[in-house]
């Protein structure tokens, strides 16, 4: 017999009756998911590998990689490369003040907020979300981790002679600060 232990059953289960591609993909479910039966999504009388809230973060990782691929380029660090989604006339005060961190925190927050409310609130409460809530919450985070991870790679220093090549908005440049 076994049993995930979070569904209140106990069903015949064993991995070689899986096919090799369906074993894998349980298997990376296993290992990264509770997988409640109540927070999952059921389709052909088949619990999917993840629960709902992980289908979203797994689809916001697309779309931030995606719209990273579009839109996204290289500015020497792995902020700047995050902000270069966004369009310079937005950016032009940020970077004028130097208020770059903050910037960039104040998105990843934004993008992860919604989750952090909706899973605090269910741990330290007796609210419950649904599946509609919960992908709708992991979008969010899968957007900005997705495109942490696509600046992360793209942002390389190699391509540039110098940090004052690096095109930042209003034409400002990077440039060290001689220690006196």
């Amino acid at each position: 017999m076994w049993s995930s232990g979070n569904d209140n059953l106990e069903d015949d289960f064993a991995w070689t009756e899986l096919d090799p591609y369906s074993a894998l993909i349980y298997g990376f479910g296993d290992l990264n998911c509770h997988q409640k039966y109540e927070r999952s999504w059921i389709i052909n009388d088949n619990q999917m590998p993840v629960c709902t809230r992980d289908v979203g973060i797994f689809f916001g990782l697309a779309v931030g990689g995606f719209w990273f691929s579009r839109k996204g380029y290289n500015r020497w660090t792995v902020k700047d490369t995050c902000l270069s989604l966004l369009p310079d006339r937005w950016l032009l005060n940020t970077y004028l003040k130097n208020r770059r961190t903050l910037v960039w925190l104040l998105c990843g927050l934004a993008l992860c907020l919604p989750l952090i409310i909706d899973g605090f609130t269910q741990l330290l409460t007796s609210y419950e979300s649904n599946n509609i809530t919960r992908p709708l919450t992991g979008i969010g985070f899968g957007v900005g981790l997705g495109v942490l991870i696509s600046a992360t790679y793209s942002a390389k220093s190699k391509y540039f002679k110098s940090a004052s090549q690096v095109s930042l908005p209003g034409g400002m440049k990077f440039q060290l600060v001689e220690e006196e």
